[in-house]
């Protein structure tokens, strides 16, 4: 089974203009993802793809695999299945946000050992919440898993909703993907559906057309970077790495 591993990197970030290249202890952000996906073990490729010449310039200088692809993708998926159309012989692709570099290796390894699973389409991680404000943050999306390890819904609201305390825990959904290829190929083809245009969670697209989503859930700690604090933050964990 071939496993490509894709970064999908913008250099336009609303909150965090240029995020993919701010300054990680000497190294910009999108190499330290690019370094960590790189340790995972029984991953073909790994690749960043971008339409921004400088972040593409950034990759090859650290010696890393970079592609240019349109500018005039709406989703990261698209740009994702873009560059799966490259790899005919790939059979898994792995998609890497590329604002997390405490990406764990381990993580991307047990994402591609799900597709043993010959029967499964599409898988992604959740994490266990535990703190309110967290939970009822909409920047949170949050997953309901059933007994099987397989999504029911994600939704930006608080789910399940707590009318009995302490009866379920709340999972807090991370944006990292994997895909058999031939199946990416589709869903990216696939017209926006009804839940996926109220909740802007491309995600519901796949559940909504009938797709299970594998849930694998993580220990991991997870810092997305979306702001100058977050960036601080990221910083600091790495000096002490």
């Amino acid at each position: 089974m071939k496993t490509i591993c894709v970064i999908p990197a913008r250099y336009a970030s609303t909150r965090l203009p240029g995020k993919p290249l701010k300054d990680i202890c000497g190294k910009p952000m999108i190499c330290r993802v690019y370094d960590r996906a790189k340790l995972a073990k029984n991953i073909s490729e790994v690749i960043v793809a971008t339409d921004d010449e400088r972040i593409f310039q950034a990759v090859e200088k650290n010696f890393g695999r970079a592609m240019m692809t349109r500018a005039d993708h709406k989703t990261g998926t698209d740009r994702l299945a873009e560059v799966a159309e490259k790899f005919p012989d790939a059979d898994v692709v792995i998609n890497v946000q590329g604002d997390e570099p405490l990406i764990e290796a381990t993580l991307i390894e047990e994402l591609a050992k799900q597709f043993e699973d010959e029967t499964l389409q599409m898988a992604t991680v959740a994490t266990e919440l535990s703190d309110a404000e967290e939970m009822k943050n909409p920047n949170n999306v949050k997953v309901v898993i059933d007994k099987n390890n397989n999504a029911l819904y994600f939704s930006r609201s608080l789910i399940p909703y707590p009318r009995n305390e302490g009866k379920s825990k709340v999972f807090k959904h991370i944006g990292i993907y994997a895909y058999r290829r031939n199946f990416l190929l589709d869903y990216a083809k696939m017209p926006p559906t009804e839940l996926e245009q109220a909740e802007s969670l491309e995600q519901l697209r796949a559940l909504e057309n009938g797709y299970k989503i594998r849930v694998i859930k993580s220990d991991c700690k997870f810092v997305g970077v979306d702001t100058e604090e977050d960036l601080k933050l990221v910083n600091e964990i790495y000096k002490n790495f």
